[in-house]
């Protein structure tokens, strides 16, 4: 698996027509690291993450990548979203596959699907249809999806959300593995803060909309180090939460004061 990339955002804006979303925001991600972006809702994350991908172009800033692809990357910057997006049709190995079979041989797609269904836990369900998965298992199925490509850059859109909180919770666990193993940069975008703490190496802090770069934390502590209960990593969720807590409450007393 690739190291990853270094994903630069300079001076990053963006509107929709009338509507500031994104203010100036300059960041890094660095290699192999994963950087989470939080902030109130409607501070513009899932945009800047769709602007980093290239699905979407700032009204004015630049987006640039620095460092060499391996030749095994098939998409430099691959997505994860909350929605599974899976092929009722067609089996786990088929869903995985699909984003192989145009690109290399049927010999070099069966060997990669092997190594990655491996990778994330799901040989014994490589036969298993969509339908006769869990919540859990559909969202394992659709990152085994964009590891296969080999990624130099995963982009993940709160991609536990939509699941319940133990599903939620068991998952992040293996996350915390699947990130590990991979060594990819990841671009992390959530609400949820003890995801945040568990995953993050550089967590941003955006604030409310315009979304600007309010705060940037630093963990500089492996992955596989990390425990739900850790007591500093729960005082720096608390820290978080108070941040956001405060520009909520703003976004909100603004909005109830606004003439009508």
């Amino acid at each position: 698996m690739s190291t990853g990339l270094r994903l630069i955002l300079d001076r990053v804006s963006h509107a929709w027509k009338t509507l500031n979303v994104l203010d100036g925001i300059s960041l890094i991600a660095e290699p192999g690291e994963v950087m989470v972006v939080i902030g109130p809702s409607g501070c513009g994350k899932s945009t800047l993450l769709n602007i980093m991908g290239g699905l979407l172009a700032p009204v004015s800033g630049t987006v640039r990548t620095e460092g060499e692809i391996a030749d095994d990357c098939l998409n430099p910057l691959t997505y994860v979203f909350q929605d599974f997006s899976l092929l009722p049709w067609r089996s786990v190995r088929d869903n995985v596959a699909l984003v192989l079979e145009q690109r290399l041989s049927a010999e070099a797609v069966a060997e990669r699907v092997r190594n990655v269904l491996a990778l994330t836990g799901l040989t014994e369900f490589a036969g298993a249809w969509p339908r006769e998965l869990s919540g859990g298992m559909r969202q394992r199925v659709g990152i085994a999806r964009a590891l296969a490509v080999r990624p130099a850059c995963l982009l993940m859109d709160e991609p536990l959300s939509a699941l319940d909180a133990q599903t939620r919770d068991l998952l992040l666990d293996e996350f915390v593995t699947l990130i590990g193993r991979a060594g990819t940069t990841t671009v992390y975008v959530t609400h949820n803060l003890a995801e945040a703490v568990r995953l993050g190496q550089q967590i941003v802090v955006l604030s409310r909309r315009p979304g600007r770069v309010r705060e940037i934390f630093r963990i500089d502590r492996p992955l596989s180090g990390r425990s739900a209960d850790d007591p500093d990593l729960k005082a720096l969720e608390h820290t978080l939460w108070r941040i956001i807590r405060d520009d909520a409450a703003v976004a909100e007393r603004e909005l109830i004061d606004a003439p009508s």
